[in-house]
């Protein structure tokens, strides 16, 4: 059973209340169609029409209180609750909706300030980040050609405590989205130390760190990609890796490099690409990208869904 078949059947199992703020969007509302035809989750197309004025009112003095220190006026507060999204934002912060999808007519910084500044960043977590959910067809490698990769969205250069925190998150994801057991590689160019850099002392402390926070968690680095998902070249280079060349779960050293991987394999391998999704946050969001298809909108939406179980 292939990722998104996955994905689906589990979102079904308990349907959640995702709420989309992009009412304007064509692929948004024939998304919505199919999440409702396929029982997937109760989308939420949320409009300018349902807006409820007092609780506008109220949502715009709630979210100026709590970023008013941060040289934050009113009339600026006022201006972002123009747009539905920062309103389907604070709904979701409250548990009046279970999930928050939007991003196909915002860019990911618009959608990630919003989620953050709405949403607030995990205590334990402490950052946020976000990955993919990849579907490599005809693939021996990951989980029968299942990977997740982060961070592709966030984070430009994260240091070794923000990468450990970043593997924490996408293996607490993927366990809980796709019943996958996580085997973290955190990638490089080179693996255990066949170049001498900075970056590999970076990896080595976030290794170091990150089985501090998860002790039983199976996780290696610094690996080359190959050695990270190919078992025979894992075998050549680094025998003694716990993940032995079967890593699913890639930590990109950069933003510059989980951004360019991803669409990579997309396009080149033609595989499907979930997300970002948003991780850290005290509620599940998810982005999209503004070149979204309309069954990334329904796959993002089942995510979420899930998140929220």
């Amino acid at each position: 059973m292939d990722a998104i078949t996955k994905i689906r059947n589990r979102a079904r199992q308990d349907l959640k209340t995702v709420i989309l703020p992009e009412y304007y969007d064509k692929r948004v509302i024939e998304a919505v169609k199919i999440i409702e035809k396929e029982g997937l989750a109760k989308p939420l197309l949320f409009t300018k029409e349902m807006v409820d004025p007092k609780e506008k009112d109220r949502y715009i003095g709630m979210y100026y209180e709590m970023h008013k220190a941060k040289d934050v006026s009113l009339d600026d507060v006022k201006k972002l609750f123009e747009d539905t999204l920062y309103y389907a934002a604070m709904m979701t912060r409250e548990g009046k909706v279970d999930g928050l999808v939007a991003g196909a007519a915002h860019t990911t910084p618009d959608m990630a300030r919003a989620a953050i500044r709405c949403l607030g960043v995990n205590d334990r977590i402490t950052i946020v980040s976000s990955c993919f959910i990849m579907g490599v067809p005809n693939s021996p490698y990951g989980d029968e050609g299942t990977f997740v990769f982060a961070d592709c969205g966030i984070i430009p250069e994260p240091n070794a405590r923000q990468l450990a925190c970043i593997a924490l998150s996408v293996s607490e994801m993927a366990g809980k989205v796709l019943g996958m057991n996580p085997r973290i590689a955190f990638l490089s160019y080179s693996t255990k130390g066949s170049a001498r850099t900075k970056v590999a002392e970076r990896i080595s402390d976030a290794l170091r760190q990150l089985k501090e926070m998860a002790p039983d968690l199976l996780a290696d680095g610094e690996l080359q990609v190959d050695s990270a998902i190919v078992p025979e070249v894992a075998k050549i280079k680094y025998p003694d890796s716990p993940v032995g060349g079967r890593a699913n779960c890639l930590i990109f050293p950069n933003l510059e490099a989980g951004n360019i991987g991803y669409k990579l394999v997309q396009r080149l391998g033609n595989a499907r690409a979930v997300g970002p999704l948003f991780l850290g946050l005290n509620k599940p969001a998810s982005d999209l990208s503004r070149g979204c298809l309309v069954e990334d909108v329904v796959d993002c939406v089942a995510v979420t869904a899930i998140r929220a179980q």
